[in-house]
Formats: C-alpha cells, structure tokens, sequence
C-alpha cells in the first residue's frame, strides 16, 4: 500500500489586490508518495511557489483542502500544524536564510537549538549531515565565509536535521551560477536516492525537471503531468 504524505485536493488561492480578485491556483490535484522526487514547473508568477507555501503548511487556501499523512490541515490546532512545520517539513529556500553570527555547525543546530537542546545533544547529527553534504572541513566557518554552493549546502542540512518527512525546496538554485546550481540539484537526487528523502522541488528550470520521478507543470493556474526521467 501507497504511503501517502500530502494530497491537494481542488486547491485554489485567491489574492485580493484592492477591488480586483486575483486567482492564482484555480483547482491544483496533486499527490506525493514517500520517497518520490516532484518537480513543479512553470513561468513566472503562475503560483508555483504559493503551491509550496501552501504543502508546508505557511499558508491557507482559500478553496479546496491539503492532507498531511491523510490527515486535513485546516481540521489541526495551530499547535499541531506548527509541530507539523517544524519536525516533518524541511525548507530549502533561494536565498539560504543562514543565521550570520553562527557557523555552519550551529546553524545545522537551530531546529534543535530553538527547541531548548543543548548544542552537546544535537553536534553529532548536525555533523554527519555537514559530512554528508561534503562540507565536512568547512563546519566552522560562518555563512560570509562560504560560497553561495556551500551556503545552500548548509541550508539543505539543516532542512534534513529533524529527518523529515518531506523537503520542499523553493528554487533552490535560483541564486547560484549555473555550475554551482547543478551540484545543488545533483546533492538533492542523490539525497533522494540514497537516503529516501521525499523531495518536492519548485523551479523554472524544465530541464532540471525533467530528472525527477515526477514533474508537474502549472498554467493558467492547474497542474499538468508532464514526463520525468
């Protein structure tokens, strides 16, 4: 049987922008099996983000709902969808979001820093991820002394830290040099591949789409299927 993470089911979102109605997601279906790699494409401005914003649970749609493990989102106190946001979703943003004072160690940490742990409790993992993401000999080094590379590199450790159920990565080579932008994409497959990493990834890029098991594509506001790998 199917393990199911998250389900779309006839999601729209509505912006409103003075008098006009601004319907940017008109219907989205979208399912997503542990395990599975899911590229969404699409141009500009077509609400590919908003689709994520919405799965990671930092917004609501106005129509339509979104299950979690077949659980409705909107049915959860807000206690519950924040545990579901802060221990079984892992973001991975364009512009990495590192905390500037902090290594590459500590900010690793900060899912379990926030939490109250001790950053005795939480070094081991937070190491073997920065090893993982071949940024072993770089762990004390803070984000103004890394290339961009190596600060997406941080930020996907840190996404995977609380070993979630789902990393959702919004145009994570949005700000990276062409070179640099595929051994970020090339670290998420193989992340996938190795270690089960269920990976829901935004981008404008059909051709980095096209390596993933899935690839959907929006216009006009619906998802269309397109051919993976």
């Amino acid at each position: 049987m199917s393990d199911v993470i998250i389900e779309c089911r006839k999601v729209v979102k509505t912006y409103h922008d003075g008098s006009r109605e601004l319907r940017i997601l008109r219907g989205i279906d979208l399912v997503v099996e542990a395990g599975e790699s899911v590229a969404i494409t699409g141009p500009s401005g077509v609400g590919k983000s908003t689709l994520l914003h919405l799965i990671g649970t930092l917004d609501r749609p106005t129509q339509g709902e979104i299950l979690f493990r077949g659980r409705p989102l909107h049915k959860m106190s807000r206690a519950v969808m924040n545990r579901i946001r802060n221990e079984e979703i892992g973001f991975v943003f364009q512009f990495y979001h590192l905390l500037p004072e902090f290594t590459a160690l500590e900010n690793v940490m900060m899912p379990a820093l926030c939490r109250g742990a001790r950053a005795s409790a939480c070094s081991e993992r937070a190491t073997e991820l920065l090893e993982k993401v071949g940024l072993g000999e770089r762990m004390t080094h803070k984000p103004g002394m890394l290339s961009g590379g190596e600060q997406q590199r941080v930020a996907i450790a840190r996404a995977l830290y609380n070993k979630p159920s789902v990393v959702l990565a919004d145009e994570p080579t949005g700000n990276l040099d062409e070179n640099t932008g595929e051994g970020i994409i090339e670290l998420l497959w193989s992340l996938n591949q190795s270690e089960g990493v269920t990976l829901v990834l935004v981008s404008h890029d059909e051709n980095l789409a096209q390596h993933a098991g899935r690839w959907i594509h929006i216009h006009e506001g619906r998802a269309r299927v397109r051919h993976g790998a």
